[in-house]
């Protein structure tokens, strides 16, 4: 299709010439030139340069170009006097105290430390279960007693041997309620005692009570060590002394294998087990580790002396540096048939060849 061509000067007015848009036509100059239609309904001047783009109320400046990918963006260009003074940084202003550091941390550490003082967490405190452990924790001085749950049953048991009235009352519960906070393996017999851990005692108090010393190098079953503690109580000892990270913290199951021994053999938690030897030693006793390679173990031959036996873990034994520092390593008489005892087993055997030399 041809398309037709115009004279220089207006075009002609005709129904097809209108502004699709509703606009007025404007007519660039020159040959040849077809008219241009402005949306705003306006003229605009021949060959006139583009205004530049504007945004907001009148009289800001336009908006800057983004800059590209990689060059720093530029500065204000406002002066620093019309800055707000939120944005000013005056360096020799001395009258404004600085702004507050944030408290959170603060804020976790209180938290942290609520929680390990909260009954039943951490060292706040823990449950003790079953008729033993818990009637000698409540004749026991030394502790501090925060709630006991008791079922009918549990409550019988504890008044025929603990006198009324206690230094805790009691909250009578289901069965199902111990169960659910102990867990249904534990044998609890309808009582459990919230309390506190007991205080670990100094070495000079442990050293001015009578009997001998168990040190037990990395046993770390609260099991065997709760009955450790029975058999020590059993045959006189004077304290049980464990390592303050590798061996477990007092619980609910410690104390109920231990049977109540736990209120009557004082725990002392050392942080190095082998300057513990060397305080004992210094303090007149004598060390004695106990070994299946060694000679039997008499106790007729430690009549003069303190001794302190030291039991390792069970398979591993004692650790290198604990046996070295030993004044002498002993083993238990045992048949043929059997090479070596639990370590409880092995520490109630060695605890009575030692009563029989007194």
């Amino acid at each position: 299709m041809r398309s037709t061509r115009y004279p220089t000067g207006p075009r002609p007015s005709s129904p097809h010439s209108a502004n699709p848009e509703g606009g007025k036509p404007r007519v660039r100059t020159g040959s040849g030139s077809k008219p241009e239609f402005s949306k705003t309904g306006g003229k605009s001047a021949p060959n006139a340069a583009p205004k530049p783009f504007r945004e907001g109320p009148r009289g800001e400046s336009p908006r800057p170009k983004k800059p590209p990918h990689g060059e720093a963006r530029p500065t204000s260009a406002r002066p620093a006097a019309a800055r707000p003074a939120a944005a000013r940084t005056d360096t020799a202003r001395t009258d404004v105290a600085p702004a507050e550091a944030p408290r959170t941390s603060n804020r976790l550490e209180l938290h942290r430390s609520e929680i390990a003082r909260s009954p039943g967490t951490g060292s706040g405190g823990h449950w003790l279960y079953g008729l033993h452990a818990v009637v000698a924790a409540m004749k026991n001085p030394a502790r501090r007693l925060r709630r006991l749950l008791l079922t009918e049953e549990g409550a019988a048991a504890l008044a025929i041997q603990v006198a009324t009235p206690w230094a805790i009352g009691p909250e009578a519960v289901e069965r199902s309620r111990i169960d659910h906070l102990l867990g249904r393996e534990a044998v609890h017999q309808g009582i459990a005692l919230l309390a506190d851990a007991l205080p670990s005692p100094s070495l000079q108090q442990v050293v001015e009570r009578s009997g001998p010393i168990l040190i037990l190098d990395q046993v770390t079953d609260p099991r065997n060590v709760g009955a450790i503690l029975r058999s020590a109580a059993a045959f006189g000892a004077a304290a049980v002394v464990l390592q303050d990270r590798n061996a477990p913290e007092e619980t609910g199951a410690l104390a109920k294998a231990a049977s109540g021994a736990l209120e009557l053999v004082p725990v002392l938690r050392a942080v190095n087990l082998v300057r513990t030897m060397v305080a004992l030693k210094a303090a007149g006793f004598w060390c004695v580790g106990l070994d299946a390679r060694a000679k039997p173990l008499i106790g007729g031959d430690f009549k003069q002396r303190r001794v302190a036996l030291i039991l390792g873990a069970e398979g591993e034994g004692m650790r290198r540096l604990t046996r070295e520092n030993c004044d002498e390593l002993a083993a238990l008489a045992m048949s043929g048939s059997m090479e070596s005892l639990n370590v409880s087993a092995a520490a109630t055997v060695a605890l009575y060849e030692m009563s029989r030399g007194r």
